[in-house]
């Protein structure tokens, strides 16, 4: 159990680079991790797996996502991406995140989230909305949106299968002006 006035864990948020597959093959490799994602992020959790994930945030550029690798003790051990919607849901992206377990307690993503979210503000000036789906009864996900500003709007009831459990999810938000009022656009 870990104490509420745990120290903080200096981190970096950056892009991935090849050289994270092997903290990402073996960090993502954890059933407590894959439980409150969604299924595309397989359990086990392979260095194929990793190789696959890295390679494709590095292809894929940031016109349309920003994606990074959570470096904390010199290994990537998590990661944060943000995700631009399509068609009438242009104006909208979806922000993602894991960590490894080690770390979880220590603030990182409550830090993280709002430098991402920040830095996908200023790239994008047509964005006014970031969202968030987690698991209603994922109360950590749930809180480091909660410390990043974000709004629970809703429940979504049964909206999640995963492992053959049905589960309620959320429905979080952060609106641009929220918090970010110098980069609303004029």
């Amino acid at each position: 159990m870990t104490s509420s006035h745990t120290v903080p864990v200096p981190f970096l948020l950056r892009p991935w680079q090849a050289g994270d597959i092997p903290s990402v093959a073996q960090y993502a490799d954890n059933p407590h991790i894959a439980a409150w994602l969604r299924n595309v992020f397989p359990q086990p959790y392979t260095r194929q797996d990793a190789e696959s994930y890295i390679y494709s945030c590095i292809e894929a550029g940031e016109d349309s996502q920003i994606t990074r690798a959570i470096v904390a003790d010199g290994a990537a051990v998590g990661s944060i991406g943000i995700f631009r919607n399509q068609d009438i849901y242009e104006r909208t992206a979806e922000i993602g995140y894991w960590l490894a377990e080690p770390y979880w307690g220590h603030s990182i993503l409550s830090r993280a989230v709002p430098q991402l979210c920040a830095e996908a503000f200023a790239r994008w000036e047509d964005l006014v909305r970031i969202y968030a789906e987690p698991f209603a009864d994922n109360p950590g996900s749930r809180r480091v949106l909660e410390k990043s500003g974000f709004t629970l709007e809703g429940l979504l009831r049964n909206h999640i299968c995963k492992n053959g459990t049905l589960h309620d999810s959320c429905i979080y938000a952060l609106l641009r002006e929220e918090t970010l009022p110098s980069l609303q656009q004029a």
